[in-house]
This record gives C-alpha cells, structure tokens and sequence, in this order.
C-alpha cells in the first residue's frame, strides 16, 4: 500500500466553521490542521498534546475551592501538580511542596527557614520558606554559623577534590571559613 493509498483511506474530516476539508500542515509549534479554504477560514486545530496538564488521578472528596468540583492530580510542562477537574472553565491550580525544612534560619528576612527545593530542571536548591516576599535562594546546603571575615549568619558547604569545605554564603564574601563561630 502506497502513502498515498495510506492517507486516502483515511476518514476526511471537515472544517465546523465552512465545512470544507481539514488539512495537516506544519508550523512553529508543530503539526496541526487547518481549513483547506485559508486565508478565506482561519479554523485550525493543533495535533501535538496540550501542555494544560493531563489528569492522573482524581482527588475524589477534595473540593476545588473556586469552583466545588473535584480537583485532580495533574503532570504539566514543569512537573506534577494539582488543579480542578472542570478545567478550562474553572483555571484553580496549587503546587505540591515536598519542602524540606533544614531548620536554618532565613539571613535576608530572619522570618523563615531554608528549605530544600528543586528547580524546574532537577537541580537542587535551597530558598526561604517566605517566598515570593524573601527571594533568598543558596546553591548549597547551608549551615548555621558566622563568617569569621564578615559577620553573615550563614554558611554553606561544597564539595571539591579535597573534600567538603564550608564558605560563606554572603555573595559579596565568599570566603572560605577556616574558623568557624556557632551561634
């Protein structure tokens, strides 16, 4: 069978705007099809999956507190989260935190602790648990202490070929922390 037969043999579909036929053609985002009758009738429809979040499970007995439907466990563009069932009519969303609290506290704010976050790409990092209104954020694990050089209430640990050392976390400092003053 010949790509020609192949594609013939499929179930035309048309247009809900003109009734003409709907064609595939190829743009920026990906395949989609399009009326056969452009420029006349703009309707188009994309062919790849949409980056809304399809539903993994249904968090049944937990209501949507915008709407009242159920909310649903969700995997979108940047990873799992929830949001309510009746979606596109009802946009509720929340982020599921795996936050884990390392019992330092923030020295931006002195309000909230350093928690244990991942970014979008799978690095690890640690921020304020105040976030969005303290926007502290360190690369490494943090340790209570103070910086012998500056006096910053923080330090973090790294990793090199000599084993691990600990510096401090003040952008401006960053010296290595030879002697270390707990608090």
């Amino acid at each position: 069978m010949s790509k020609v037969e192949l594609f013939s043999a499929a179930q035309q579909e048309l247009c809900p705007q003109c009734g003409a036929e709907l064609v595939i053609r190829s743009g920026q985002h990906g395949p989609f099809l399009g009326c056969s009758t452009f420029p006349q009738c703009d309707f188009l429809r994309s062919l790849t999956p949409s980056a809304d979040g399809h539903i993994i499970k249904v968090l049944e007995g937990h209501a949507c507190p915008a709407c009242g439907a159920d909310k649903a466990l969700r995997q979108g563009r940047y990873g799992m989260f929830i949001g309510c069932t009746d979606y596109p009519h009802c946009d509720y969303s929340e982020a599921i935190t795996h936050a884990d609290s390392t019992e330092v506290p923030c020295p931006e704010c002195q309000h909230g602790t350093l928690v244990k976050r991942q970014s979008r790409f799978g690095k690890t990092f640690y921020a304020c648990s105040e976030y969005p209104k303290c926007r502290y954020a360190l690369n490494y694990p943090p340790v209570s202490g103070v910086c012998a050089h500056c006096g910053f209430k923080l330090l973090y640990n790294k990793k090199s070929a000599k084993g691990i050392k600990t510096f401090c976390a003040n952008k401006t400092c960053g010296i290595e922390a030879s002697s270390i003053s707990e608090e």
